[in-house]
């Protein structure tokens, strides 16, 4: 039934966005700068317009109305009334529907025509003239919502930062090939959602998964041009709505069934956020939302010239975080995700921008203020992309306490030294242990360096060992795009080969490298796919590829990388059980055991600690590093003691095997060999330990882990 015009009462100017009371439906939206609101409601498909209401209050900035007998399901847009003066900010035109920021649903897809903008395109004045074609037909619309939900016993599993272990992964992505997933369902929330996907993570022991950008986005028209998509989604048009393509029903249940279904497995959801921009580009944009309802508001504009956009983010415009009300609707967004969704943290793409004040960027900022304070998004894990393009935009270590930040010095350093680069040993030992140098202030802990080696920008780690160069042709773009500093190697063929030698010393990289990242301090981030040996086919920047580029090849997965699979589930299993290698504090060898062994010893191939000048030999690619599980009064998050064995990890980069002395301890009889990855299913004999002082052969380009073997106690 629709609404009765003459009934509509002013309702309440909060909250914002459409709320169903049960009975009827009060609709606000925030326009400091309108002179009227109207509120456009559609039939059932969201093709006619049936009802055009101007909303009847102004309160506070808050332009609202009561619509008795409206429903859950109902479809809406907004006009909004204004100035049309680009050069003072103001981009007001009544023929755009408009999105409203607060829809939690949208129904149908953006389909692109030029009446989508302000302007009139090749007017010769470009943004300056105001066009008068209506875009509704070609616009998504809002849907009314009940936010009605049994959430049964749903309990988010609070993993403790230091237990930590993420796995970026894509809805689209992980799905779309999986032969477990019904193909109806392939490609969706409910999809992700399927047993036959939580038990792959499940098994491989990730205690979170990392999802790229869920929220509602838009697809580039240049990009639907070419034959391509916007696969990653990092183009937002509502943060509280999930992208309609992911619900294989249309509804947000089923958003809510998959969280429930990776909590029960004892996983968290992690969601990759972008607040830092819009889909609406630079000031020859689209008129989609933002733009339309306050422009001058909802961007931060350039001050001597209010037509164009202050762009830190490379993608034509910037938020305006700044703004109060700009900040409440990222705020209340994400405590929607929260509360109502479920999901147990974010991580912010470019957020570097939301730190930025007038002068730059600020770890005091208002942003950051508003989250630290609030009694929702205090406790909830927070992960920051800690850089954007703008000026001073490189921010990592700089974030506030209670911020994680993704580390990409750890990813550099960890592929340079596996590459053999020289003068690596320093800068590794850093990264080994939590980068102090990066992030050790304010209390700071060594889990806030999330570590990765690869994430969805860039190589896959099959990539990283298989190419020297990006080839991302596909992309249209004449190679031009994705990063040129991979520092990947292809151990002597570009891409695919049949040589064996080159294949199994591919295959042993990779192994290094998981190992290294799961025995580093901090937290490690695994990139959906690489635990089995995924390919890009050597695109280092497949944003556009929603296709098998992109996609997981689960039926391609063949000896070698089930091998993978296996490997990674040991590495997974052993930092879990020795949280020696997960310290809380960053280790600078201290504190010591009762027996005098220091907490960490840096360990040179003759068996001595290393001197200064071992340090600095930039030809030295061999090292070990020994943990002693006994130093230091630790506690797990139940306030057990947490103590653990010594930990010996020898590592050599090195063409050549090695001869390594292994180190003396005080109590020790010698040293057992647990992992090894030139010998990936080695299973340690505690009978044969390699004894205190006796060289062992450290193989070439190879990882070694031992523990101390001690003698029984008297």
């Amino acid at each position: 039934m629709a609404p009765n015009r003459t009934t509509v009462w002013p309702g309440r100017p909060h909250p914002l966005g459409a709320t169903w009371d049960g009975s009827g439906v009060n609709f606000a939206l925030f326009s400091a700068h309108a002179t009227k609101v109207e509120l456009c409601l559609f039939d059932r498909e969201g093709r006619r317009e049936i009802e055009r209401i101007t909303l009847p209050e102004y309160t506070d900035e808050v332009w609202h109305g009561y619509l008795p007998e409206a429903y859950p399901g109902m479809l809406y847009g907004y006009r909004v009334n204004g100035p049309y003066e680009p050069g003072a900010g103001h981009r007001f035109n009544p023929n755009k529907l408009l999105i409203d920021p607060y829809a939690k649903t949208l129904k149908g897809q953006l389909h692109w025509s030029d009446a989508h903008f302000g302007y009139r395109p090749g007017s010769g004045r470009e943004d300056l003239s105001f066009d008068r074609r209506d875009n509704a037909r070609g616009m998504p619309k809002c849907a009314v919502v009940d936010d009605a939900y049994t959430w049964g016993d749903d309990q988010p599993p609070r993993v403790p930062w230091g237990e930590t272990i993420t796995y970026e992964t894509h809805v689209r992505g992980m799905t779309m090939r999986h032969p477990g997933v019904p193909e109806h369902l392939r490609g969706t929330f409910a999809g992700l959602g399927h047993p036959a996907v939580i038990n792959h993570l499940v098994k491989l022991g990730v205690t979170a998964v990392q999802l790229m950008p869920i929220h509602a986005f838009v697809q580039d028209r240049h990009l639907l041009a070419k034959g391509l998509s916007n696969y990653w989604g990092y183009n937002s048009i509502g943060f509280f709505a999930p992208e309609p393509r992911y619900l294989a029903g249309g509804a947000i249940g089923e958003f809510k069934t998959m969280v429930k279904r990776f909590h029960n497995a004892g996983i968290e959801v992690i969601l990759d956020v972008v607040y830092n921009h819009t889909a609406e580009g630079n000031h020859l944009g689209p008129t989609l939302s933002f733009k339309g309802i306050d422009n001058a508001t909802y961007y931060r504009l350039v001050p001597e010239d209010a037509r164009h956009y202050i762009d830190d983010t490379g993608t034509g415009n910037t938020i305006n975080m700044s703004h109060a009300r700009v900040l409440q609707m990222v705020t209340d967004s994400l405590r929607y995700w929260v509360e109502e969704m479920h999901v147990d943290g974010f991580r912010f793409d470019l957020a570097a921008t939301l730190g930025r004040e007038q002068h730059g960027f600020d770890p005091h900022a208002s942003f950051f203020g508003a989250i630290r304070q609030d009694r929702v998004l205090g406790g909830v894990k927070l992960i920051a992309e800690p850089w954007d393009v703008g000026p001073g935009g490189y921010q990592v270590g700089n974030f506030p306490p209670g911020w994680f930040e993704l580390n990409d010095r750890f990813r550099d350093v960890i592929r340079q030294y596996w590459k053999s680069d020289e003068a690596m040993l320093p800068e590794l030992a850093a990264r080994l242990t939590g980068s102090a140098d990066l992030f050790q202030r304010r209390g700071c802990r060594a889990w806030t360096s999330v570590n990765k080696i690869t994430s969805h920008d860039g190589f896959t780690l099959h990539d990283v060992v298989s190419y020297n160069d990006k080839h991302n042709e596909a992309n249209g773009e004449n190679n031009q795009d994705g990063h040129n500093a991979n520092y990947s190697w292809n151990h002597g063929v570009e891409g695919p080969t049949d040589d064996p030698a080159i294949a199994a010393l591919r295959t042993q990289q990779k192994r290094n490298m998981l190992a290294t990242l799961l025995f580093s301090h901090g937290t490690p981030m695994i990139l959906g796919g690489d635990e089995f040996g995924r390919t890009q086919g050597g695109n280092n920047n497949a944003y556009c590829q929603d296709n098998e580029i992109s996609w997981f090849d689960w039926g391609g997965i063949d000896d070698d990388g089930r091998a993978l699979t296996d490997f990674a589930r040991r590495l997974v299993a052993f930092r879990k059980a020795h949280p020696v290698l997960r310290r809380t504090r960053f280790l600078h060898g201290m504190e010591k055991s009762e027996n005098g062994v220091k907490d960490i010893t840096w360990i040179h191939p003759s068996g001595r600690e290393m001197t200064q000048e071992q340090w600095h030999d930039r030809l030295a690619r061999v090292i070990g590093v020994m943990l002693n599980g006994q130093a230091g009064d630790y506690h797990t998050s139940e306030g057990l003691p947490a103590d653990d064995d010594v930990l010996l990890i020898l590592m050599n980069a090195y063409q050549d095997s090695v001869p390594f002395i292994l180190p003396k301890v005080p109590g020790g009889m010698g040293w057992r060999r647990l992992i090894d990855t030139g010998e990936p299913e080695h299973v340690a004999d505690s009978g044969n330990p390699v004894g205190m002082g006796e060289p062992f052969d450290l193989p070439s380009r190879s990882l070694v882990l031992f523990s101390l073997f001690e003698a029984p106690p008297a």
